[in-house]
């Protein structure tokens, strides 16, 4: 269940590799490129890595929409892998029903310093890097009653790349790391204690979400990957009475482009904090802890 697959080339030298690409969830095709190319490279750096080389993987229906919304989403993902300083090297693209945009990226990494996601340690402290929501407010804009502003933010959030918040866990030293993508926040936490010996505790009132994702969770503008991440973790998710149905709603949310999880040990946690804060993740909270038992459960309080 690891982000992505690392293949040792030498003691000093291994390679990262990923791939990820989806369908639009905003409606501006530059804004839709950078969200997608974020997206893709988050995993290496969810594994410590540095991206070096992506290819474009395109699906477009030429039939169907302008040439000039292709160029624009091409542009906006270009911009992106500059600002990372990853290289394009190449891409495929094909004519399809269904717009569709990303990349299969190339990383590198040594060996004895990739971050797993699988190797938390008891006692450790969770820290979330992004506030939650994206999928919620990706469907209430759907619906057209998302309004501009709100909006405006979660592209930021989504277009913004992990990569400071990586290198800041790297220097530090953390016990294990994922981002939080499509399976949701819970969803990502489970494949991070199933088959191991902790458990995690998070507190829900600390977790760090778009304001206006309460009002749509309310409303019901539920995506349908919310309720299948519930339906497939709900067995290792114990959420407890005082959790507002709303919030256990945005814990199993289908993340795009969402922020790192990471859990370091209790002694680094508040400096690791703090660094991240200063670098501008003004949202980045401590929401939890590892514990021993109950052991490949969480429980949210």
């Amino acid at each position: 269940m690891e982000d992505a697959g690392i293949y040792k080339l030498t003691d000093e030298l291994a390679l990262v590799q990923t791939v990820d690409f989806f369908t639009p969830i905003v409606d501006d095709p530059y804004d839709f490129g950078q969200i997608a190319v974020a997206n893709a490279l988050s995993d290496v750096y969810a594994k410590g890595g540095k991206p070096l080389l992506a290819m474009n993987i395109v699906c477009f229906p030429i039939n169907a929409m302008d040439i000039s919304i292709l160029r624009s989403i091409l542009e906006g993902g270009l911009d992106k892998m500059r600002e990372a300083e990853v290289l394009l090297v190449k891409g495929h693209s094909i004519d399809d029903p269904e717009l569709k945009y990303g990349l299969a990226v190339t990383g590198t990494i040594h060996p004895a310093k990739v971050v797993r996601n699988n190797t938390a340690k008891v006692g450790d402290q969770l820290i979330l890097t992004k506030p939650l929501g994206t999928g919620i407010i990706a469907t209430a804009l759907k619906k057209g009653i998302a309004e501009e502003h709100t909006v405006a933010k979660i592209v930021k959030s989504m277009s913004t790349l992990n990569r400071k918040a990586s290198e800041l866990m790297v220097e530090v030293g953390v016990s294990a790391c994922t981002d939080i993508t499509g399976f949701g926040l819970l969803g990502h936490a489970c494949e991070m204690i199933e088959n191991t010996s902790v458990g995690m505790v998070i507190k829900a009132s600390t977790v760090p979400l778009f304001a206006e994702a309460k009002g749509f969770a309310e409303m019901g503008m539920i995506p349908g990957g919310l309720n299948r991440n519930r339906d497939y973790r709900e067995p290792m998710v114990e959420i407890r009475p005082s959790v507002p149905g709303y919030l256990a709603d945005i814990l199993f949310d289908p993340q795009t482009s969402g922020g790192l999880f990471i859990s370091v040990p209790k002694a680094k946690a508040n400096g690791l904090l703090k660094q991240l804060q200063r670098a501008g993740m003004a949202d980045a909270t401590i929401i939890g802890e590892v514990v021993a038992k109950p052991k490949n459960r969480i429980v949210v309080t």
